[in-house]
């Protein structure tokens, strides 16, 4: 015996409907030719830093080579914010703050103010004007303070 709903054919499938009202697309964004981006340049400030981020994964080939054939400087870490990912470093022989990015810290710990680190230099583009730290190794912890490991995990100097 045979069920009569198997026995009726599929309903055909509706045709596509074109919306009623033409679609109109928007870029969220100024394309580069626009007045937009003609804004009057300010001189950098003290600290600010640079756009768009240099790390270990957007720097060149040459300009990698060249900071590992630099020679190593000391400092102490000014500050750094794990959850920004960026830092500054007092040299030890005087001069600007040096900016340092998460990527270009070695080692286990994260690093505080006050930890002595050694680093070499590398030039921030476009212009190369300032430089940044790479290569930044901690060579000191700050006594007395807390220290995190990178996983996440507490010790006591």
């Amino acid at each position: 015996m045979s069920d009569p709903d198997t026995s009726s054919p599929a309903e055909p499938p509706l045709p596509l409907a074109s919306p009623r009202t033409p679609l109109q697309l928007s870029f969220p964004f100024f394309r580069e030719g626009s007045r937009i981006w003609e804004r009057e340049r300010k001189p950098p400030q003290p600290g600010e830093l640079p756009s768009p981020l240099p790390t270990k994964r957007t720097r060149t080939y040459s300009a990698t080579v060249r900071a590992k054939s630099g020679p190593v400087f000391k400092g102490v870490c000014k500050n750094f914010s794990r959850s920004q990912g960026h830092g500054f470093i007092r040299p030890t022989h005087g001069g600007e703050d040096i900016f340092v990015h998460i990527s270009d810290i070695e080692g286990e710990y994260v690093p505080m103010e006050g930890d002595e680190v050694t680093y070499k230099v590398c030039p921030i583009p476009p212009k190369n004007q300032k430089i940044q730290a790479v290569e930044v190794v901690i060579t000191h912890l700050n006594p007395g303070t807390k220290h995190e490991t990178w996983s996440g995990q507490i010790i006591s100097s």
